[in-house]
């Protein structure tokens, strides 16, 4: 099969042929359609430090999919042969303490697709049945290809209580944009929007934001007066991983503030937590979605009319993945699609 392979360390990645994954008694085989490109794959493309410390090599990479099964496990009994499926891209122990009370998501020992096992930018992948998420046949193809992406935002998003909430979101990646999607459908009153990138900026707006604010330019502080909010935002969603945006979201937020940070910093960042302290406010990590809590709301909400397509920038045959690498590496992209059908 062909398959998208970090064979060497440096930049870039190889489109070859790789052998079909084996299949499991517990296995689902699964016919590629569709794959996305995440800021992981960005990543491991560009060979950045976190890559060099992480990456297994000759690794398939790619963790965003969406494809019909093509062969099940002997033990396999949900899913059946032309299922529409996505995966978790965490494969989990099933033995730790939390995988054992229900709890998947905050697994001690997950095994990452794409990252530490051979990954879904290939023509076929297969993962554990427990990881298989099927798909409603009228969903969006391309939207369905990033529904592990979409499910960061979701986690992240749908953790507080949004239903007339002043929400602050910094950085407007795809994830933050679907976050202020996201926010909108459950109720937000306002949702800023902050990044230092015009093009992300203008989706946000797209996507539903109330505000995009460039931080270079306008302070947080103007949304604020502009809107006639009194005591700063109730909930902040971090998802830039930038010291600077930590740093101004926890001075604009208001006393008993939510914040939930999914975004990763680059290196260890201080904060004043004299803020935190003071304005008594909570502060969530999140990684990941929950197992399969999330995937159920996710499918919910597009049921009920949520619009996640304005944040694809293009489908592209797989044969051009550069393009996408290089446009997302620009920083003027959202979400790029591969399209492995043609294969």
């Amino acid at each position: 099969m062909k398959a998208l392979c970090k064979r060497y360390p440096g930049s870039g990645l190889l489109l070859e042929e790789a052998p079909r994954p084996h299949v499991g008694p517990s296995d689902v085989l699964i016919r590629v359609i569709k794959t996305a490109i995440c800021g992981t794959d960005l990543h491991i493309y560009n060979w950045n430090d976190w890559a060099k410390k992480t990456i297994p090599i000759p690794m398939i990479v790619g963790h965003e999919f969406v494809g019909k099964v093509e062969m099940i496990g002997a033990d396999v009994e949900a899913v059946s042969c032309g299922d529409l499926v996505s995966g978790e891209g965490h494969i989990v122990c099933g033995q730790c303490r939390n995988c054992r009370a229900g709890r998947r998501h905050l697994c001690a020992h997950p095994s990452g697709v794409g990252v530490n096992r051979q990954g879904a930018f290939a023509e076929f992948i297969a993962i554990p049945e427990a990881n298989i998420w099927k798909h409603n046949s009228n969903v969006d193809i391309a939207v369905a290809s990033f529904f592990d992406a979409y499910g960061n935002a979701a986690h992240t998003a749908l953790s507080f209580d949004l239903l007339g909430e002043d929400i602050l979101i910094t950085g407007a990646g795809s994830i933050g944009c679907m976050a202020a999607a996201i926010c909108r459908y459950a109720g937000a009153r306002y949702v800023v929007v902050t990044d230092v990138n015009q093009h992300r900026l203008k989706m946000a707006l797209t996507m539903g934001a109330t505000m995009a604010l460039n931080v270079q330019t306008t302070p947080i502080a103007h949304a604020i007066k502009k809107l006639g909010m009194k005591e700063g935002f109730d909930v902040g969603l971090e998802m830039s991983g930038a010291s600077s945006a930590i740093q101004g979201m926890l001075q604009n937020m208001s006393h008993g503030g939510k914040i939930g940070l999914l975004g990763i910093p680059e290196k260890e960042i201080e904060i004043d937590w004299n803020l935190v302290i003071f304005k008594m406010l909570t502060i969530k990590g999140i990684y990941g979605r929950e197992v399969y809590e999330s995937w159920y709301k996710m499918t919910v909400m597009l049921e009920g009319g949520l619009d996640l397509t304005p944040v694809i920038s293009e489908e592209l045959n797989v044969d051009d993945y550069e393009k996408g690498f290089e446009a997302m590496n620009s920083g003027a992209a959202g979400k790029f699609i591969l399209n492995w059908s043609s294969m």
